[in-house]
C-alpha cells in the first residue's frame, strides 16, 4: 500500500475515485487549475458531485498541498484510466489565460513535492522527452501530460516548457541525473553547442509545441532530430528559430539573431497567429508594456513583424518603439 506526502498541510478527499489504483505508480503527471486556488478552493471543488474530477495533490497559489485522493488510489484527472492507475496526478494554481503561469511558491512547492513522490515510490528519476509515443514506458520517459490523452492545453505552455527544468532540479535533488546525451548522436559538421540555461526543441514551429519531438542540450541532437523528422525545426529557450529543418548546418545569420525588447506605441496591437494581416487574430495588447521579441519576419500589412517570446504570435514592429 503506497504512503502519502507528508508535505500535506490539508485533506479533503474526492468521492470522483476509483480505489484502490490497479497499477505501480511510476508515472507522474502534472496539470494546471486554470485559477490561483488554495488548497481549500480546489478540495471543496473535487468535492462537488458534478465535477467527476479529482487528483491525488494540488498546489496551492502559496505553494502549500492538499490531497484530494490518496495514493494508492486511482484519481480521475488526465482522461485515462490507464495513465491514472499508474501515475500520481497533480493540479498547480495558475493564471487563467495562456501561458497558465504558475508563481514561484508554487513552482517551489511542486518540486519538494515531486521530489517527495519519488523517493518514497522508488522512482529513481524523472524522465522527460516530450514523446506522445512514449507512453506507457515509463523506463523511458515516465511524465506524460493531460493534452496527450484529450483535447486540451493542460498543463498549459508555461508548466509544459518548464517539464526539461523540472526534471533536472528534481534528479538533481535525488542524486540522480537523466541519462546523458551520448556521442553517437552527435551530427558531424555541426558544433556541440550547449545550451546553458535552456534546451533546444525540435518542432514544426515555436506556437505548436504539441509536435515537439525532443529538447536537447546539444544542438548537434537536435538537429539530427529535425533532419529525421521532415517539417521540424530547432528553436532555442527564447523561441528563435536556430535550424530550419534542412540537412545543412545553422547559418551564422540563425545563430546570431538576438532577442530584444520593444514597447507598444499604440491603444491597441493585434496579436496574430502569423506574420502578417492575412492570418487570424488571437489576441491584442492594450497596455503601452515592454514585450520581448523573439524572431522577425516578412509579411503583409507591416514592414517587419516581430514574434513575441511567451508565444502567443505575431505583432506588427511597425507600432512599437525598440527599447
Amino acid at each position: 500500500m503506497s504512503s502519502n506526502s507528508p508535505l500535506v498541510v490539508h485533506t479533503n478527499i474526492s468521492p470522483h475515485k476509483t480505489s484502490p489504483r490497479n497499477a505501480k505508480i511510476d508515472t507522474i503527471t502534472i496539470h494546471c487549475v486554470v485559477g490561483q486556488a488554495t488548497a481549500e478552493s480546489l478540495g471543496n471543488w473535487f468535492k462537488q458531485a458534478a465535477t467527476k474530477a479529482s487528483s491525488n495533490y494540488g498546489v496551492d497559489k502559496d505553494g502549500r498541498v492538499g490531497m484530494y485522493v490518496e495514493e494508492k488510489d486511482r484519481s480521475w484527472c488526465t482522461s485515462s484510466g490507464a495513465n491514472d492507475n499508474r501515475a500520481i496526478t497533480i493540479e498547480v494554481a495558475s493564471d487563467r489565460e495562456h501561458p497558465y503561469k504558475v508563481n514561484d511558491k508554487a513552482y517551489s512547492g511542486l518540486l519538494d513535492l515531486l521530489t517527495d513522490i519519488c523517493k518514497r515510490n522508488g522512482i529513481k528519476q524523472l524522465i522527460w522527452k516530450a514523446d506522445k509515443n512514449l507512453i506507457g514506458q515509463p523506463d523511458k520517459q515516465n511524465m506524460t501530460v493531460h493534452r496527450w490523452f484529450a483535447n486540451k492545453a493542460c498543463p498549459g505552455e508555461y508548466l509544459y516548457n518548464l517539464h526539461p527544468a523540472i526534471a533536472t532540479e528534481v534528479n538533481r535533488r535525488l542524486g540522480s541525473a537523466a541519462a546523458p546525451e551520448t556521442e553517437e548522436q552527435i551530427v558531424p559538421g555541426v558544433p556541440a553547442q550547449p545550451q546553458a540555461d535552456g534546451f533546444y526543441r525540435v518542432r514544426t514551429s515555436w506556437a505548436d509545441s504539441k509536435s515537439q519531438k525532443g529538447a536537447y542540450k546539444i544542438l548537434a541532437n537536435a538537429v539530427k532530430c529535425a533532419d529525421n523528422n521532415p517539417g521540424y525545426s530547432v528553436f532555442d529557450d527564447k523561441g528563435a528559430a536556430v535550424y530550419t529543418g534542412s540537412n545543412t548546418a545553422p547559418s551564422s545569420a540563425q545563430l546570431m539573431f538576438s532577442a530584444y525588447m520593444v514597447k507598444v506605441t499604440v491603444d491597441s496591437l493585434d496579436i496574430r497567429k502569423g506574420p502578417g494581416t492575412d492570418s487570424a487574430v488571437v489576441g491584442a495588447i492594450k497596455d503601452n508594456g515592454t514585450y520581448t521579441i523573439v524572431e522577425e519576419a516578412n509579411g503583409p500589412g507591416a514592414t517587419k513583424w516581430g514574434r513575441l517570446k511567451s508565444g502567443a504570435g505575431w505583432i506588427s514592429l511597425d507600432q512599437v518603439q525598440k527599447r
